[in-house]
C-alpha cells in the first residue's frame, strides 16, 4: 500500500472532526501553537530538562527513556516523578486549536504527551472523563486510572460524551508518567494483545478514524502506540506532517493507510478553527 500526500486540508477532515466521526490524536507538537513559554515539547527537550535537574551520564542525555530510567534507578522513582512534575507544572494558555478541539463532540480524544494544556480547555465542559496509562512500578497490575471532569479519581470506568485518553499519563491530576525504559517495556510487552488499552477506548475507536496533529513517527514508541490504538478502527486516517517523512515514518504511514497532509500545523489549525468560525 502507498500512502497519499495532500497539500491542503480536505473538507472531510474538518467535517469528520466536527461530526465526531474522526478522533483527534494529539502529540507534543501541538504546544508550538501556544504563545509564550511552553513546557518541553519533544522527547529531546524533555531529556535535556531532566538531565539539567539530575546529573546523568553524557552518553544518554539525548535519550529520554534512558535518562528517566537512570534517574529512577539511581535517584528513586519519586525523584523522577518530582522532576517530571516540575517540567510540566505550568501549562500555557490553550491555543485556538486546543479550544476548538476541546469543544468538539468527539467520542474519543487521544493525546500522547504529558502537559495539561488541552485539559485546561476541556475544563469549560463537564461531560468528559479522562483515562490515563499507569506505570507498573507504581500501580502493578493496574494499567489505567480513571478521572472525572473535576479530576477526581474513579475506581470504575466513567461513561461520558467525550473520553480523553492519555496513554503515556500526564501531569494532572495525579502525576502519572510512562517515561522510563521499564515503564514502556511493561506496556509494550502486553500492547499487542491490547491489555493496556481500556475496553472503552477499543469500543469507541471501532467507528472512528484518527487525525494526527502535532505527532511525529520517527521513533518506535509513538509508532507502536499509534499502531495499537488505531487497531480495528474504521478509518479513514490523516496526519498533518509538514516535514518530509523519514524512511520509517513513510513506511508507517503506508502500512497504516494514513493520508499525509503536508501542511504546517499552524496552517492546518487556522483552516480548522476558521472552518469552525464560518460553519
Amino acid at each position: 500500500m502507498t500512502h497519499a500526500t495532500l497539500h491542503e486540508l480536505p473538507a472531510a477532515v474538518a467535517d469528520g472532526l466536527a461530526a465526531g466521526t474522526l478522533a483527534p490524536y494529539l502529540g507534543p507538537g501541538l504546544l508550538a501553537l501556544c504563545e509564550g513559554a511552553t513546557p518541553p515539547a519533544d522527547a529531546l527537550a524533555l531529556a535535556g530538562m531532566l538531565s539539567a535537574k539530575v546529573s546523568v551520564p553524557g552518553k544518554i542525555r539525548s535519550r529520554l527513556t534512558a535518562v528517566a530510567q537512570f534517574i529512577e534507578n539511581f535517584k528513586h522513582r519519586k525523584t523522577l516523578v518530582r522532576v517530571m512534575d516540575e517540567a510540566y507544572a505550568a501549562a500555557p494558555a490553550p491555543s485556538a486549536l486546543h479550544r476548538w478541539l476541546a469543544a468538539l463532540p468527539a467520542p474519543l480524544i487521544v493525546e500522547a504527551w504529558y502537559d495539561d494544556t488541552l485539559r485546561q480547555a476541556l475544563a469549560a465542559r463537564s461531560d468528559w472523563a479522562e483515562v490515563q496509562g499507569l506505570a507498573q512500578s507504581e500501580h502493578f497490575g493496574t494499567w489505567t486510572g480513571w478521572y472525572d471532569a473535576r479530576g477526581q479519581v474513579s475506581p470504575d470506568p466513567i461513561a461520558a460524551a467525550t473520553l480523553y485518553y492519555k496513554p503515556w499519563g500526564g501531569h494532572a491530576p495525579a502525576s502519572n508518567y510512562l517515561v522510563s525504559d521499564s515503564d514502556f517495556v511493561e506496556v509494550l510487552t502486553e500492547i499487542d494483545i491490547q491489555t493496556p488499552i481500556p475496553a472503552e477506548v477499543q469500543q469507541r475507536r471501532a467507528t472512528l478514524g484518527f487525525v494526527f496533529l502535532g505527532c511525529r513517527f520517527n521513533d518506535q514508541l509513538p509508532r507502536a502506540f499509534a499502531r495499537q490504538i488505531m487497531k480495528r478502527s474504521q478509518g479513514p486516517h490523516y496526519a498533518v506532517l509538514p516535514d518530509e517523512p523519514t524512511r520509517m515514518e513513510a513506511r508507517f504511514l503506508s502500512e497504516q493507510g494514513i493520508t499525509r497532509i503536508a501542511l504546517p500545523l499552524a496552517a492546518a489549525a487556522a483552516a480548522l478553527t476558521g472552518s469552525a468560525a464560518t460553519a
